[in-house]
């Protein structure tokens, strides 16, 4: 029997401050929650321009408290006003030191579930994360939402398919892949490594990547943003890789257990064989 949850993501432009584009944000989510949607997302970093491409002190300044900071407490209201449950991500700070790329998740009554932080920290040209981020010390929490299990995994960590896996077993069904990626880093990656992943864990993911370039260096990110099924089939078509758009989707939860006992990957796990992969 299909379990039909009505599910979005928001691949936008940079406007060029944030309260413009937490603004955006908030009227592409009323639109959505216009159109029926339970769940939505937003791309990394969504109030913020992608500032690091460059390595400058300056840019701490978009960091803010979680879940107790500004855009957090506006997200939680914007949940109760749409009746949807929403994905955050922020530049965190913990304390002075301390900051971390973050997401909240919020459900669909306005209450702060908590945070995934990013594990993987990238330090290659035009992505000097590691400038600005601590590796990620939460694990692969898995939200109870009013939709059911949401998980979350950061830009960079979908290269690393232990979190991926790590979120399956812990239940989840679908996941948010916030991003920031560039056509000439691995555009050609971008529709290989998610479907992949939908189908080794068996769950829907939603891949959200930025548009445009913006000020602070010549990335182009590509947009063609994604919801993709557990058979790694595309839920509908691809976003634009020029234009900010909002996608909704019709994704169907029944279709988790009907592959996990046609393919029944999870049965045939070998954790007693893998020991190997945790030695450094």
């Amino acid at each position: 029997m299909a379990n039909l949850v009505r599910a979005a993501l928001v691949q936008a432009t940079w406007t060029g401050d944030t309260e413009s584009m937490i603004a955006k944000h908030e009227e592409y989510a009323r639109q959505a929650a216009a159109q029926g949607v339970k769940v939505i997302g937003f791309q990394e970093v969504f109030n913020a321009p992608y500032f690091c491409q460059v390595q400058e002190a300056e840019h701490y300044r978009w960091a803010e408290a979680v879940p107790d900071g500004p855009t957090v407490e506006r997200m939680r209201e914007l949940a109760r006003e749409t009746g949807m449950v929403i994905v955050v991500p922020v530049f965190e700070l913990e304390q002075s030191g301390f900051y971390y790329n973050t997401a909240a998740v919020i459900d669909a009554d306005g209450s702060y579930l908590g945070k995934y932080r990013k594990h993987h920290i990238p330090q290659v040209k035009g992505f000097w994360e590691k400038y600005y981020f601590k590796p990620g010390n939460l694990g692969w929490p898995v939200f109870e939402t009013a939709v059911g299990k949401v998980g979350v995994y950061i830009c960079y960590d979908r290269h690393f398919p232990e979190g991926w896996r790590e979120l399956g077993l812990a239940g989840a069904q679908l996941v948010y892949n916030p991003s920031a990626t560039s056509r000439g880093l691995s555009a050609y990656l971008w529709q290989l490594e998610q479907p992949a992943a939908a189908v080794a864990n068996e769950y829907f993911i939603a891949a959200i990547n930025r548009v445009g370039t913006e000020e602070y260096g010549d990335n182009d990110f590509y947009g063609t943003s994604y919801f993709v099924d557990p058979r790694g089939q595309f839920v509908g078509d691809v976003a634009s890789d020029k234009k900010e758009e909002l996608i909704v989707r019709d994704l169907d939860f029944g279709l988790i257990d009907e592959v996990r006992q046609q393919w029944a990957f999870y049965r045939d796990r070998r954790p007693d064989a893998y020991e190997g992969l945790v030695q450094p």
